[in-house]
């Protein structure tokens, strides 16, 4: 590594400086602390006055990070000292009312009204427990909030406060979670608060211990507890508030000043239930929540942790594997007035009883399910009320996700009709679109948006709730994410690639449709955080080769996106010229276009060999001209291997994201299929095109590209002769529920797709050379997945393989020690096979 010196004058004297300049790439060079390529801005994000964007960036490469800023004026960064930290406001977030004048919000527990000009607080609520999830009712003279597991209203100016609701925990001997953590009125599309979640689990095991759990546990544990209740008074004041609640019924449940008796409300039981996602309608008169009955019998998967600083082995429990028993779920209504409760209806959803496909290959299985005729189990999110609080949306997610419904709520009846149904025979995704509601919201009372893949690319769609009439908003083989509504709700930003499928710009259009107007004008990587006046875009923009730079423009077509920062690449990370790899797209086998980069050396091995590199998680895009986040470190090592005489490839195969549904649920029921011969098309063209040797072909990918290779090596050993899988998923039957069961359903119930998606089915198809890498303390894709395949491997008596284990990494390393390991042994791999 040469050393370039420079004298600099400064105060009369001279100094000599240097910098390092990258010559001959290395795996000890690239592999090194990221800090040694330079600093790019992150976390980027506007005050709540626009007049100033935070992000962070470390450009002299200090031990911490550092949290900087600029004004649109003023776009020299400026270091926020920790003093002026310390006495920086906290970020307020709170509920708008509908002048945009004054925010509900929750400070230390209370409820309070601010306005954000004069900074002006007017406190509603003084309590020893904490309240929550504060929001206005439809005509702004009332705030409703939680309070413990409760939802109240306070009429404002002095007024009278009531009690919602009266949940009531638990039954005879029953242990219940404790109610989830508030989360305050960010439902999407204007749920008006409520609080969604799960909760339960460990914390409400902890919180629990505070009471009648205080003579639980062994020996040891009682000793400990009692000795801090001696130590802590907070914690000793804490466990009699709750004894007290617990036998006195709360503030509210006492005799009034009076002499009155507070009123008698209808006692909604919780029994043995998880109580959550509970929202109340904007005139007060309905509450809604879920109950979840969480399942019994999922075993959840042990990882061992050997080096530790105990010196003792220690298990991580991780996860469940696909098709352990699932939670289920169902909609309550609680109507105030009439001090009744009811169930939310799903008899009325169209194709409730349906049954997917792929179970016409199971004869007994169809019978019985046929017999049965039973409804799906779903979950539901909302409802997401409108405005006036006239109309309610409820999303609905069929658990085998091969359905989503958006259904109007009549809560008076708790019945729902069908505003629109997405059926998908794979499964239900796509950019903006999942289970939690996704990129969903009210225009005005009336007219609801959502995003649909209903023509095969996700795009934007208004229904109206009334007449049940939709409309498509933006049409074209592109997709629509990160939609966000105007302040004025008269236009739609949005992130999509138009121009080209591996270029990302952001648009505006207005809500009644039209030719969306694109705001940024800098090919290849726009990631942008629209200012909340929505006057000035911050925007971190980076190229193939460049690394993310921020830049600031006004929110203008046209406009000039003006340069903030410039310490993304350093003085030795600019000092190699790093190639911006030729993309290109081919038709593969079955007629659709797929989308690759290659990387060419100037001075090809004699023996012409091509490594291709396979990017991680299916649903990903990796081709585009922008800086890989992800892939930074196999970016590096690819111009790496290009400048010793290899063809490096990628492709973004059927599986990765950006191109649409077909291509999205291309490999429903059998991965390792189209996606595999997706590569093999594109080897093919590295012959044709490339002069590759089709005999001096190998591969490496991590995650799903670790699983491609063992599938690439096993399945098809005439095309690719070496391969490296890290972190690899060897049996898809041992994978987590929720991504696996999208693709391949069950085990237990869609045999026939886990045995053709499995690479230790085929282990004895491997013929050429084999590496396996794995991090043993990965909660993701456990270590027994490797383990199991290497007894395969054993009991098959071949003798072509080799594991690296890494005893302190997860799924993701993060010891640049580990990264060198792992590729020089990748390196040396190809060294010995590829040359021949």
């Amino acid at each position: 590594m040469k050393k370039i010196f420079t004298l600099i004058f400064i105060g009369g004297c001279w100094y000599t400086a240097s910098a390092q300049k990258l010559e001959k790439l290395t795996v000890d060079k690239i592999m090194r602390d990221p800090k040694w390529m330079g600093s790019q801005p992150t976390a980027v994000s506007w005050s709540d006055d626009s007049k100033k964007v935070f992000f962070t960036w470390n450009p002299e490469a200090k031990a911490r990070d550092g949290q900087y800023y600029i004004t649109p004026e003023d776009t020299k960064p400026k270091l926020i000292t920790p003093e002026e930290r310390r006495n920086m406001p906290a970020a307020v977030q709170g509920v708008w009312n509908k002048k945009h004048t004054l925010q509900l919000i929750e400070k230390q527990g209370d409820i309070y009204i601010l306005d954000p000009k004069t900074k002006k607080e007017t406190q509603l609520t003084a309590t020893v427990d904490r309240e929550s999830a504060p929001m206005w009712n439809v005509d702004e003279t009332k705030v409703f909030y939680a309070r413990g597991d409760n939802y109240y209203a306070v009429t404002l100016n002095g007024g009278l406060t009531q009690q919602l609701t009266n949940f009531i925990r638990g039954g005879a001997g029953a242990t219940l979670p404790l109610a989830p953590t508030p989360m305050g009125a960010g439902a999407a599309g204007g749920a008006r608060g409520g609080r969604q979640g799960q909760g339960g689990g460990a914390a409400g095991q902890a919180v629990a211990g505070r009471g009648g759990a205080a003579q639980s546990g062994n020996e040891q544990e009682r000793w400990l507890r009692a000795q801090q209740m001696d130590l802590f008074d907070v914690l000793k004041d804490r466990a009699q508030r709750g004894n007290d609640g617990a036998n006195a019924g709360g503030r509210f449940g006492r005799a009034s000043a009076g002499g009155g008796q507070a009123k008698k409300m209808t006692e909604l039981q919780v029994e043995d239930k998880n109580l959550g996602s509970i929202v109340v309608s904007p005139d007060g008169q309905y509450v809604t929540y879920r109950l979840t009955k969480f399942a019994d019998g999922g075993k959840a998967t042990i990882v061992p942790s050997y080096v530790t600083t105990s010196g003792f082995t220690e298990d991580i429990i991780s996860r469940t594997k696909v098709g352990a028993p699932l939670s289920t779920s169902e909609m309550f209504v609680y109507d105030v007035k009439r001090d009744t409760m009811y169930k939310v209806s799903v008899k009325e959803i169209p194709g409730i009883k349906d049954l997917p496909d792929y179970v016409k290959e199971y004869p007994k299985q169809l019978e019985e399910r046929t017999k049965a005729n039973a409804d799906r189990a779903v979950s539901m999110q909302g409802p997401f009320w409108s405005e006036d609080g006239k109309n309610g949306v409820v999303i609905v997610s069929a658990q085998d996700n091969k359905d989503r419904w958006i259904m109007k709520l009549n809560a008076a009846t708790g019945k729902l009709s069908l505003l629109d149904r997405q059926r998908d025979e794979a499964w239900i995704g796509g950019p903006g679109i999942s289970s939690f509601g996704g990129s969903v919201g009210w225009l005005d009372n009336t007219h609801y948006y959502f995003q649909s893949e209903a023509t095969g690319y996700s795009h934007i769609y208004v229904v109206d709730v009334n007449t049940g009439v939709k409309k498509q908003l933006t049409n074209g083989k592109w997709e629509v994410s990160g939609l966000k509504l105007s302040n004025d709700k008269k236009s739609f930003y949005f992130s999509g690639n138009m121009d080209h499928p591996g270029v990302s710009d952001y648009f505006r259009l207005p809500v009644t449709g039209g030719t969306p107007v694109k705001l940024t004008s800098l090919k290849g990587g726009n990631e942008v955080e629209l200012s909340p006046d929505e006057k000035w875009l911050a925007i971190r923009y980076s190229y193939t080769n460049k690394p993310y730079e921020l830049f600031i423009q006004a929110n203008k077509a046209g406009a000039k996106a003006v340069q903030v920062t410039d310490k993304a690449a350093s003085d030795e990370f600019k000092s190699y010229d790093w190639r911006a790899p030729e993309i290109f797209s081919f038709k593969n086998r079955g007629g659709a276009d797929i989308y690759g980069r290659v990387y060419t050396p100037k001075n090809p091995l004699p023996s012409h060999p091509a490594v291709v590199f396979v990017h991680g998680a299916g649903y990903l895009q990796d081709v585009m001209y922008k800086w890989s986040t992800s892939y930074f470190r196999e970016f590096m090592f690819n111009n790496m291997l290009a400048d010793e005489g290899y063809t490096v490839l990628e492709i973004d195969y059927t599986a990765s994201a950006g191109y649409g549904r077909d291509i999205r649920t291309g490999i429903y029921r059998h991965m390792g299929g189209k996606d595999l011969t997706d590569h093999i098309d594109a080897v093919k063209i590295l012959v044709d095109k490339y002069g590759v040797n089709p005999k001096n072909v190998g591969m490496y990918g991590g995650s799903y590209g670790g699983f491609m290779t063992l599938m690439a090596l096993f399945t098809a050993p005439e095309t690719f002769s070496a391969g490296a899988a890290l972190r690899s998923v060897t049996d898809w039957a041992h994978y987590n529920h929720g991504y696996t069961a999208n693709i391949l359903n069950e085990p237990f119930n869609d045999e026939i797709a886990y045995k053709r998606s499995s690479p230790i089915n085929f282990a004895n198809g491997l013929k050429g050379d084999l590496l396996m890498c794995h991090g043993m303390i990965d909660d993701n894709v456990n270590y027994q997945d490797i383990i199991r395949l290497n007894q395969k491997l054993i009991e098959l008596k071949k003798d072509n393989w080799s594991l690296a284990s890494y005893p302190l990494e997860s799924h993701g390393f993060i010891e640049p020690s580990s990264w060198t390991d792992e590729y020089k042994r990748i390196h040396a791999l190809f060294e010995a096979s590829l040359k021949k």
